[in-house]
């Protein structure tokens, strides 16, 4: 009896350590070459972030502009953002980008998904105007159903009034 009482904590302790962690071994991939970027990530944007990514463009350039109740003017923040989204896609020439146009709940269904177009063309417009090819940009408008929140002030609401610009490889869309 005392045999199987040891057998089966040997057996326990051998399970436990069997699923442990192994102990790390330290210092960077041989390979590695974002071993030396102090957990800046690349180009300093962030942890994780390679460069010509869409989480570096995002970290870099912003993916949303804001518009105004019932707009698709772009002001004077969103011309800062698509300026710099620009200048990100005009160095990096095998991105392309679909740009969503959304809208509050405020309106109907059809009217909010004509809204949402004119502001994505009215993104897409700036873009081009700053140098990137056409034939890199695609729009797309989602209207009222695709919103960041759902909600009922209109501090909540102005979160939904935005285009999106999403990158992603193909130049050629």
């Amino acid at each position: 009896m005392k045999t199987i009482v040891k057998l089966a904590a040997i057996g326990a302790l051998l399970t436990i350590a069997a699923c442990s962690r192994p102990a790390s071994q330290g210092g960077p991939l041989v390979n590695d070459p974002y071993a030396n970027m102090n957990g800046a990530g690349a180009g300093g944007v962030g942890a994780g972030t390679l460069p010509g990514s869409p989480e570096e463009f995002k970290a870099t350039a912003g993916d949303t502009v804001l518009f105004q109740l019932d707009q698709s003017t772009l002001t004077p923040e969103a011309r800062t953002t698509l300026a710099n989204q620009a200048g990100w896609l005009n160095q990096h020439q095998a991105m392309s980008a679909v740009i969503q146009g959304h809208a509050d709940e405020q309106g109907t269904r059809e009217y909010n998904l004509a809204l949402g177009a004119r502001r994505a063309n009215s993104v897409q417009e700036y873009l081009i105007s700053q140098g990137v090819q056409a034939g890199r940009l695609r729009t797309v408008s989602y209207g009222k159903e695709r919103p960041l929140a759902v909600c009922s002030t209109e501090e909540c609401f102005m979160k939904n009034r935005r285009a999106v610009t999403v990158v992603s490889p193909g130049a050629g869309m």
